[in-house]
């Protein structure tokens, strides 16, 4: 009963997580509501186990300052493209579609993605490209006060 007791809380933990979310515009007018993900625990967590994700949403990881990011994608069901984006909010680069994993996945098989940049935007694959999300260009977006 114990062990139930902890695991039922743990879960209401997790479940409880509350994202704060902000309206990205990307270079051709699309909007993009992503969830923001500006705690230790939630930039951990990020789309983990998340089987699908529509065009219009996606997550954004906040950093401080501009600095190198990298992230190791263990438990990523669905395919992305990852934006970095600088303090200005200009796009320093995008890692086009990648690769899903399972949660069988051997940890040397995993696609780790680096890059620079405040920001990093998670978007479903083949967004990106779509909406003239490149290097250089700039996106539209205000962070909400933190809670």
């Amino acid at each position: 009963m114990k062990k139930f007791s902890l695991l039922l809380a743990a879960l209401c933990l997790c479940a409880c997580t509350k994202y704060q979310t902000v309206t990205i515009t990307l270079p051709d007018g699309f909007t993009v509501k992503a969830r923001v993900a500006d705690t230790p625990e939630k930039k951990e967590k990020g789309l983990m186990f998340v089987k699908h994700l529509p065009e219009n949403e996606g997550m954004l990881f906040v950093s401080d300052e501009d600095e190198l990011q990298q992230f190791w994608m263990k438990n990523t069901l669905i395919n992305l493209d990852m934006v970095f984006i600088l303090a200005d909010k200009t796009v320093f680069s995008v890692a086009e579609d990648v690769e899903h994993t399972y949660t069988y996945t051997p940890d040397y098989d995993i696609p780790r993605v680096t890059g620079l940049g405040q920001y990093v935007l998670e978007l479903p694959a083949k967004t990106a490209a779509k909406h003239g999300v490149k290097e250089g260009a700039k996106l539209a977006f205000s962070l909400p006060e933190k809670k």
